[in-house]
């Protein structure tokens, strides 16, 4: 099932689907009909399930449609500017030290304002 929403990316986590495989399929739907409904609606939380790499997921579903909105010219929900989907130490998406530099440099905004550390290419598809 290809999610329409980012809600709907977290109801498949918590369901014990893969939360990237959802992304993934999410960002297929949402570049084929970019929509504010798609961004809209709150994903529950992933943080009490998933403990620390759902912070890391929460931050990342925020960052995610803060960076979608920006790019299809669409309003960011109220949703994904919550100081608690914000980060409080840095995380890194390669865990090799010598690409932590690279990450800091090219990471897009919507990531970094939350310390998230990522490609500039994290929600391209090919």
């Amino acid at each position: 099932m290809r999610p329409k929403s980012l809600a709907e990316v977290a109801e498949l986590t918590l369901n014990g689907g893969s939360f990237d495989l959802s992304l993934k399929n999410f960002l297929d739907e949402f570049y084929a009909h970019p929509s504010f409904e798609a961004l809209a609606t709150e994903p529950k939380r992933l943080s009490g399930a998933f403990s620390d790499i759902g912070l890391v997921q929460d931050a990342y579903l925020a960052a995610t449609a803060e960076s979608l909105g920006n790019q299809a010219g669409i309003n960011t929900p109220d949703w994904a500017y919550a100081e608690s989907r914000k980060l409080s130490r840095p995380w890194f998406a390669l865990e090799y030290a010598s690409l932590r530099a690279l990450l800091l440099w090219e990471s897009p905004a919507a990531f970094r304002s939350r310390n998230l550390f990522v490609s500039n290419n994290a929600l391209t598809r090919a």
